[in-house]
Formats: structure tokens, C-alpha cells, sequence
């Protein structure tokens, strides 16, 4: 899989999040094992803590159709070069990683940087 069709699908969806508090939209493209493609924007609500990150987003929908491993996940805002993933969204991904870990793809000016997950999050965890 083109990592670039990933992020061209994480920067289509960002158009989508809604953000009226921060004003900071990120679009997710979860690429399964299974080579099936999902996409996620974040949303916030008035109640803070119950706003939802993309790349949780994206992940929900890849559960919810049966996926359980995930190969890479691109994460993009056009309000910042490469984008991280929140802790939480870590201690996901590091969740529903494949046997080969998730790659984890950003944007940065006009290319690509990556990541494993278990570099940026070296210490998670799975029962």
C-alpha cells in the first residue's frame, strides 16, 4: 500500500472534524491488516473530555466492521507539521497493533515522516 493514498484520505477527511472550540481539525487513515482502508476526524462536544480524537475515530470504525489489527494509521492538521498522536490514541494503537507493530505516518512540508508505534510509546501496554 501507497502510504501517500493514506495521508491524501487523512487530509480529505480533516475537512470533516468539528472544532468550533479549538478550532484544530486532524483527519486518520487506519490501513488493517486485512488491507482495509477507515477514516476518522476528531470532534469536540461542550463537555470537553467527551470530544473524540480521529485516530480513535478511525479505529472505532475499523472495529466495529471486525478488524482487530492494524498495520499503519496516517494522521494529519493542517494547523501543524507532524501531527502525534495524543497518549491516549498511543495506548490505542499500541492496542490493535499487527505482529509488525503500526507504522505511524506524518506530515511533514511536502513528505512523509515515520514512526513505530512502539517508538512513541515504548513502554505500553496489552493484558
Amino acid at each position: 500500500m501507497d502510504y501517500n493514498i493514506l495521508m491524501e484520505k487523512a487530509i480529505e477527511v480533516s475537512k470533516n472534524a468539528y472544532i468550533p472550540y479549538s478550532k484544530f481539525p486532524v483527519g486518520a487513515c487506519v490501513l488493517t491488516e486485512n488491507e482495509k482502508i477507515y477514516t476518522g476526524c476528531n470532534f469536540e462536544n461542550a463537555s470537553f473530555g467527551l470530544t473524540i480524537c480521529a485516530e480513535r475515530n478511525a479505529i472505532g470504525s475499523a472495529i466495529a466492521d471486525g478488524e482487530r489489527k492494524i498495520k499503519a494509521i496516517a494522521i494529519y492538521s493542517p494547523n501543524t507539521d507532524n501531527c502525534y498522536p495524543c497518549g491516549a490514541c498511543r495506548q490505542v494503537l499500541y492496542e490493535f497493533k499487527s505482529d509488525n507493530g503500526i507504522d505511524v505516518i506524518l506530515k511533514q512540508g511536502d513528505g512523509l515522516t515515520f514512526h513505530k508505534i512502539e517508538e512513541l510509546l515504548p513502554e505500553g501496554f496489552n493484558l
